[in-house]
């Protein structure tokens, strides 16, 4: 049997086929699973067109985590589709330019708030929308929600206010896995290592990143292929990691943990 058999999952973050989401969503079809996938704003066209390459996964919805309409919208959707939640993938992440590559003191809080709410707040958004659906998962251990993440434990050059909002999401994601734990959801971190997305072309100096992490990684590191990154996600949205929670799984050749 697949692992994700008669698993239902909602995809967020899917933007071009080189995303992690993407990646993501491909390898949860092939392991059985029925997909919906989110798109947000004027890249909702582009999360059509790419969707396309994934087979039948249904009209794409539209999901602006800023927007508290959209979310209810939504959950109303899915819950037409799928009557429940089994599986949901938190791939959304934006940062203003003031917030990336010059340094700590140059992003207005405006900015720094759009950030943390794009990128941070909307994890407890979707969850708290979803909860009702996801809490009537009949996968065996319950619905599992699975945020990408890269790591927060360290500052990192040029990644500046991003960084602190994959802290801050790491926190967040402990906090949530201890309240929604009483009903058979848990909730996990994937920090992935760099991979050559359109998303990272647009962080600055990302090529420090190319250029070190392979060197720093014990297992090496590959930029180009992100398939380890989707089997992780894969297994953490499977009963083969039902008794795990609250973590920040690492799936960076072991870069984070080398000083």
């Amino acid at each position: 049997m697949a692992l994700l058999s008669d698993h239902r999952i909602l995809v967020t973050g899917v933007l071009t086929d080189d995303s992690l989401a993407f990646g993501i969503a491909e390898r949860a079809l092939q392991e059985g699973a029925t997909i919906a996938l989110s798109g947000a704003g004027r890249g909702t066209s582009i999360t059509r067109r790419t969707a396309r390459k994934l087979g039948d996964v249904g009209e794409v919805i539209e999901l602006d985590v800023t927007s508290p309409g959209q979310i209810a919208a939504a959950v109303a959707e899915i819950e037409v589709r799928f009557g429940r939640l089994d599986g949901l993938v938190h791939a959304i992440g934006y940062a203003p330019p003031s917030c990336l590559g010059g340094g700590m003191f140059v992003a207005p809080y405006e900015d720094v708030a759009t950030a943390m709410h794009v990128s941070t707040y909307s994890l407890a958004a979707l969850v708290g929308a979803f909860r009702p659906l996801l809490q009537k998962s009949e996968a065996l251990g319950g619905a599992s929600v699975v945020a990408l993440d890269f790591d927060g434990s360290r500052a990192y050059p040029m990644y500046d206010w991003m960084g602190v909002m994959k802290a801050a999401l790491e926190s967040l994601g402990r906090y949530l896995a201890r309240e929604v734990g009483k009903d058979k959801i848990r909730v996990n971190m994937l920090a992935a290592g760099p991979i050559r997305t359109t998303a990272a072309k647009s962080i600055p100096g990302f090529s420090l990143f190319e250029d070190t992490w392979g060197d720093r990684a014990p297992l090496g590191w590959n930029v180009h292929d992100a398939s380890a990154i989707a089997d992780t996600a894969v297994a953490l949205l499977s009963p083969l990691l039902r008794a795990t929670t609250a973590s920040v799984i690492h799936v960076d050749g072991g870069a984070y943990a080398m000083g």
